[in-house]
């Protein structure tokens, strides 16, 4: 039957805010097959140049280097990649502007290192994601959409456009461009969206009225998996906030929290889908939705435009940095470097590298839902051909063992009380509106159609976690409760 006709069951779990060499740069020696880490890359300082470096072990302090969390701002990231005194231009960047972006940041009293944002994790330290890499298949030439924060780059996933938007703080809500979700839905193919405590992705104008149905908390996801129930395209949102009410902490992996329950969550998810009776059927893509300011040394490439949106001059012409891409499924062969250029990247032309509109070309191609969505992802490279098994022969490892680990609740305490990152200042902006929007309607459903209104988030850290995750979750739950009273 081949992979295009034998897939029914595509899952991506998209995660916070890694580059591929803080991840995965270490996963296999560099070289023409694999463009790692080599050990000899560094960013100029004050003090002089700081190296790519390791921490040996993997005890809390380790695993959440960097910390404080590094800029992830479209400013941050253009001084990443272009240095202090070199302007954005299509020029390839140097990769150099790190450590200069990182001394920047401050949290309160914390004052960053300048070398913690050099950091990678060796697959000793990652086992889960290193296993599953080699397992199956690794791109290491799988881009972030765009040089910008969390909620641009998760908005190309589902729509292959950010709408003209480079930061979280200033988008409009609903998102109102069309996703692939509604293109889904109009074509009898199934979706599902699961989440741990909120799912960004409500915010998409054209599926809010199928929220109450469509969205559904990760228990659900073990449960369809386990009875062979899963849809033909589900998205899973990681846990953002701690709740110190039942003791648990984020799994986005977001600098600084814990990469072990990343790891945890990664292991759950593949041991979910191995076990299900949907197995052969199925593609698992483990991505991350930009690089949060972690070093990475591979040049983003020029991008194709999704459509004529600006913002300060950029035309989302750019492709972001590097992110892990980690692509599992019975059709792919063990050891796979999964590529859209064997033999490099052109920098100014074609072929593209993959990036999250790749999920959209993809989701195209397998379940023959018609034309693009945007100009971007009509351009990027589908998962498709590396599926080159004849037959889903390739199945793994039966179960993959995540690290044990608990948190305390001294731990939940710490990450509670500290400053709100930016996707938690965000999503608790967002809730916060969803609640206003709803007591001003008079409990009308709280986000009418093509009614979007202005977020204006404030600055990261203005809150503790706690109270974003307590904004967030009402305004959310309460939007999904309304809109389930509409329907």
């Amino acid at each position: 039957m081949g992979a295009k006709g034998g897939i029914e069951h595509v899952i991506v779990l998209m995660l916070e805010n890694r580059s591929f060499d803080s991840v995965l740069g270490k996963l296999y020696p560099k070289g023409e097959t694999f463009n790692g880490l080599s050990g000899d890359e560094t960013n100029p300082s004050s003090l002089g140049p700081v190296a790519v470096w390791n921490d040996t072990g993997m005890d809390p302090r380790t695993a959440t280097i960097p910390d404080p969390d590094p800029g992830e701002l479209f400013d941050d990231m253009n001084l990443q990649l272009f240095g202090l005194n070199v302007a954005p231009s299509a020029a390839p960047p140097a990769m150099d502007g790190f450590v200069m972006d990182y001394v920047r940041q401050t949290e309160g009293t914390k004052q960053p290192d300048p070398k913690a944002v050099m950091h990678y994790f060796t697959p000793e330290q990652v086992p889960v994601i290193s296993q599953l890499a080699k397992a199956f298949g690794i791109c290491d030439q799988w881009h972030a959409a765009a040089p910008c924060q969390t909620w641009p780059n998760r908005f190309f996933a589902h729509t292959g456009t950010a709408g003209g938007y480079v930061d979280n703080a200033h988008f409009q809500i609903p998102f109102t461009h069309p996703s692939i979700f509604r293109r889904m839905s109009d074509k009898a193919k199934s979706w599902n969206i699961y989440f741990h405590d909120v799912a960004q992705s409500v915010l998409l104008e054209d599926i809010i009225l199928e929220a109450p149905w469509k969205f559904k908390r990760f228990q659900h996801f073990l449960d369809d998996a386990q009875k062979g129930l899963l849809p033909n395209y589900s998205f899973i949102e990681p846990r953002y906030f701690p709740d110190p009410l039942d003791g648990s902490i984020p799994n986005d992996q977001h600098p600084p929290h814990n990469m072990v329950y990343g790891e945890q969550l990664i292991a759950a998810v593949y041991n979910a889908v191995r076990s299900s009776p949907c197995w052969k059927q199925s593609l698992l893509v483990v991505t991350y939705d930009e690089h949060g300011g972690c070093f990475d040394h591979a040049p983003p490439p020029l991008a194709v435009p999704p459509d004529s949106h600006r913002q300060d001059g950029f035309a989302f012409d750019r492709y972001g940095v590097r992110v892990p891409a980690v692509v599992i499924s019975p059709y792919c062969p063990p050891g796979a470097r999964i590529r859209s250029a064997p033999s490099g990247l052109r920098h100014d032309k074609p072929p593209y590298p993959f990036d999250h509109t790749s999920i959209i070309s993809t989701l195209r191609d397998l379940f023959d839902l018609g034309g693009q969505l945007t100009d971007r992802d009509a351009h990027a490279p589908t998962l498709t051909d590396a599926l080159s098994l004849a037959d889903p022969s390739n199945d793994g490892p039966s179960r993959i063992a995540a690290p044990e680990y608990d948190p305390s609740a001294a731990e939940v305490a710490d990450r509670s009380q500290a400053p709100a990152n930016g996707m938690q200042t965000v999503l608790a902006a967002a809730g916060r509106r969803l609640s206003q929007q709803a007591t001003a309607t008079a409990g009308a459903v709280p986000l009418p159609v093509g009614a979007p209104i202005p977020l204006n988030a404030e600055k990261a850290g203005t809150l503790d976690a706690e109270t974003a995750r307590q904004h967030a979750v009402n305004g959310f739950e309460r939007l999904l409760k309304q809109q389930g009273a509409a329907g």
